[in-house]
């Protein structure tokens, strides 16, 4: 059961890097946003304030700016894919999903203004530093909220080990988008926009072997 949902996890992983992080600049903001995932990570256990802060407004931002104004969406001529198909196919959050996820983060302190004590939780905020770390403790709830949403939504439209391995990618990802995408931004420093070995050198680029595609293992 072991090696299956580690093999599992790998094929979910190199299934996002090769049709999900052509752009170098993606590449790039992903590894901005896993530097600043950890240290929200270690903040975590000091302060989960200052953690939410700096995993929304840096982390996330980062990572889904790559997303939404850098990645193409275009056919995907390496995969032979359309950028609909890859949207249709996407185990987490598509664009579409990601778009609901950060319109209720970016709405969110708009209930504190309209109810400061969010029906009762909180007291009142008397200062403009009291109400970001209220709104950091919603944040919190947010970002654990979508994970366990899609985890369980994953249950029931696929299987509970799809749900698990996918909570498990998403949870470690920092610590493997900092080593897969470390040289990205040396690269983007030289000109090169587009990574140029992607998909067609999968050993040189995560030490694995081409796993098969989404769209195989449902066949």
């Amino acid at each position: 059961m072991i090696k299956n949902y580690l093999e599992q996890l790998r094929i979910q992983r190199w299934d996002d890097h090769r049709y999900y992080h052509h752009s170098r600049i993606n590449q790039s903001l992903h590894f901005i946003s896993a530097l600043s995932f950890l240290f929200a990570y270690v903040w975590l256990f000091i302060d989960p304030v200052i953690s939410a802060l700096v995993g929304w407004l840096v982390s996330m931002t980062s990572r889904q700016a790559g997303h939404f104004f850098f990645e193409p969406h275009t056919y995907d001529h390496i995969n032979q894919a359309t950028h609909e198909y890859k949207e249709e196919i996407k185990v987490g959050y598509n664009l579409q999903r990601k778009v609901v996820l950060m319109a209720i983060w970016a709405a969110s302190p708009l209930v504190l203004l309209a109810d400061p004590t969010l029906f009762g939780l909180f007291t009142p905020w008397a200062s403009a530093t009291d109400f970001m770390r209220q709104v950091a403790k919603i944040w919190l709830v947010v970002g654990g909220g979508g994970l366990l949403f899609r985890t369980v939504h994953l249950f029931f439209i696929r299987d509970v080990e799809t749900g698990l391995v996918w909570m498990t990618k998403i949870l470690t990802d920092p610590f493997h988008d900092l080593m897969l995408y470390r040289s990205a931004p040396l690269a983007l420093m030289r000109g090169e926009l587009m990574d140029p070995g992607l998909h067609l050198n999968p050993e040189h680029t995560l030490g694995l072997i081409a796993e098969p595609t989404l769209e195989e293992q449902h066949a």
